[in-house]
């Protein structure tokens, strides 16, 4: 098997090396990044939780808990399932940060979805 590194960061850090492949990870493009500077490998839209609960969200800590429930239970619908296939299969061959403007880094889409990733790395799908 396979072991799998994902992890997440701010999009305005400066990548480093241990990187690998940088993934953004949001829905809308970050403000203020110019794409030249993102330095990025990919950008998964549709990865990325839908509008509606990103909104209701509204990057509150205390809805952090609900919002990773609902989070999840979009990433196991059938409309995300290729993009979350590509993404395991990514992080199955080699080193994936995932991306996101987010200031609570840890509060964040990146987050719930690095962590998930991990840990069904040993899944079926």
């Amino acid at each position: 098997m396979m072991s799998q590194h994902i992890g997440y960061r701010r999009i305005y850090e400066a990548p480093i090396p241990s990187d690998g492949t940088r993934v953004l990870v949001d829905r809308v493009w970050p403000r203020g990044m110019r794409k030249t500077d993102a330095h990025l490998d990919e950008w998964m839209r549709d990865i990325a939780p839908s509008t509606e609960l990103r909104q209701w969200y509204g990057h509150r800590p205390e809805r952090f808990a609900e919002f990773r429930r609902r989070y999840l239970a979009e990433l196991r619908d059938a409309r995300h399932r290729d993009a979350v296939a590509q993404l395991r299969e990514m992080a199955s061959r080699h080193p994936v940060t995932l991306l996101t403007a987010t200031r609570d880094i840890d509060h964040s889409q990146a987050a719930v979805l690095a962590n998930w990733i991990a840990t069904q790395a040993n899944s079926p799908d």
